[in-house]
């Protein structure tokens, strides 16, 4: 009863959220926010620090190491096991997503997830910066629902997988 009752909250808001995403500014804004999450531009920002000496750069770009390396296995366990379908494949009435999701399951968000980690990461070594890091970060799942591909629960999932992994790495580095 509880699960359908969260499925059911689940799929009425993704609804109401990715109706207000129909503007062509929308869709376009949602997708060049959600790219910045792609993970060649964590690499890029943690190559940028170093090079230009910034204080804790080091330390910041070992804690994303072992963050991810935990979150991204735990994210394909996840997204392999629990198999949960896309909004696209669910709704009869959702017609398209405005973008091609990179694989065939939603759950966890994986952009979400690997946000959180660099939320995480921002809040250990550069506090000052975090507002504007969970900002982002839940810019990045806002987008990933506005694009069509995720529902909230999904990107409530990655949110946590970011943190936990991200606070786990934490652990494990102090």
């Amino acid at each position: 009863m509880l699960l359908k009752r969260l499925e059911h909250w689940d799929h009425v808001s993704f609804c109401r959220l990715f109706s207000r995403s129909s503007s062509k500014f929308c869709s376009s804004a949602s997708y060049w926010l959600s790219k910045t999450a792609d993970g060649p531009l964590y690499l890029l920002l943690v190559l940028s620090l170093l090079a230009a000496d910034v204080a804790d750069a080091d330390r910041f770009g070992l804690l994303l190491l072992v963050a991810f390396a935990l979150e991204l296995p735990l994210y394909l366990l996840l997204k392999n096991s629990i198999r949960r379908a896309r909004p696209a494949q669910v709704l009869t009435a959702f017609t398209q997503p405005h973008i091609t999701p990179s694989d065939q399951f939603s759950l966890p968000s994986g952009h979400t997830a690997g946000a959180f980690v660099m939320v995480i990461a921002v809040a250990c070594c550069y506090p000052l910066w975090l507002p504007l890091a969970l900002l982002w970060g839940g810019g990045i799942g806002l987008s990933r629902i506005l694009l069509g591909v995720h529902f909230p629960l999904d990107v409530l999932a990655g949110a946590v997988l970011g943190t936990a992994a991200a606070t786990i790495g934490l652990f494990l580095l102090s």
